[in-house]
């Protein structure tokens, strides 16, 4: 009885220990790849074709293993100088939205590797040369002026260059854009004379106005007189005259010559 309970046991235990490796070797033997991946077997080291995309994949046990990469929307800050058309120093930092297309993840796996390999040797050094490219094709003040333009053109340049490596550039945006210290003290400058030179036209603007507005007064003046002239006739200063006459005379005439009038008010006749 006991040779028997100890046979058993040892079933039991060599049946624990099949079933525990059978477990193993399955859960080795599939992967499952969940939305926003894309994943590259390897079978000895070396990547086998076709992306594994969402869903359930089988893979050999032991001797396989599989890179999983984030497919899903990825931003990175990169900075890059250059030099203008009218070779001015321009420094700019870009924040890059990208994602990883699915389809070339075995291509990027096999030459770039990782997603660090990824940004630091293809984006930043892509971006380098893409700001080189729209930064060259204008002057500093138009790349402050026709910033959007700027833009434009850097995006068109990388979104070229980072496509055949399987990087999708979905969108960009200009951080920062800062020039050498020479340029800024000339825009400065620059600044300080128009104001100086809209303050002279102003100045300039009003001394005429004042000019024209006195002009304006002499000659309503001038037309003023002219018309009191032509209404003050002889006959009108008469009658303006006898309008204007208390009904007194004169008590004395002017001159050496004249003799003095008679007041008739004052003067009274004797009665008789």
């Amino acid at each position: 009885m006991g040779v028997k309970t100890q046979g058993q046991s040892r079933l039991t235990t060599v049946g624990l220990i099949l079933l525990s490796i059978i477990a193993f070797i399955a859960l080795n033997s599939f992967i499952i790849i969940t939305p926003g991946e894309a994943g590259v077997l390897s079978i000895l080291g070396k990547a086998q074709d076709g992306a594994l995309l969402e869903g359930f994949h089988w893979k050999p046990p032991f001797v396989s293993t599989v890179d999983v990469y984030d497919v899903t929307v990825q931003k990175f800050e990169v900075p890059a100088q250059s030099s203008t058309k009218d070779l001015q120093e321009l420094s700019a930092s870009f924040a890059i939205n990208f994602r990883l297309d699915p389809t070339q993840v075995v291509e990027i796996r096999r030459k770039q590797g990782t997603l660090q390999n990824i940004v630091s040797k293809i984006i930043a050094p892509q971006t380098q040369e893409s700001f080189k490219i729209a930064a060259a094709r204008r002057t500093v003040e138009e790349a402050i002026t026709k910033r959007d333009e700027l833009k434009q053109d850097f995006d068109m340049a990388l979104g070229e260059r980072l496509e055949k490596y399987g990087i999708l550039v979905l969108d960009t945006s200009v951080v920062d854009l800062t020039f050498s210290t020479e340029f800024s003290k000339a825009v400065e400058e620059k600044q300080i004379a128009e104001q100086r030179a809209q303050r002279a036209v102003y100045v300039a603007q009003e001394a005429a106005q004042e000019a024209e507005a006195n002009v304006n007064r002499a000659k309503g003046q001038a037309e003023a007189q002219r018309l009191l002239r032509e209404t003050l006739t002889p006959e009108l200063l008469q009658k303006q005259a006898i309008e204007k006459w208390d009904g007194k005379f004169p008590t004395v005439m002017g001159g050496s010559n004249t003799l003095p009038l008679i007041n008739l008010d004052a003067a009274k006749l004797p009665s008789k």
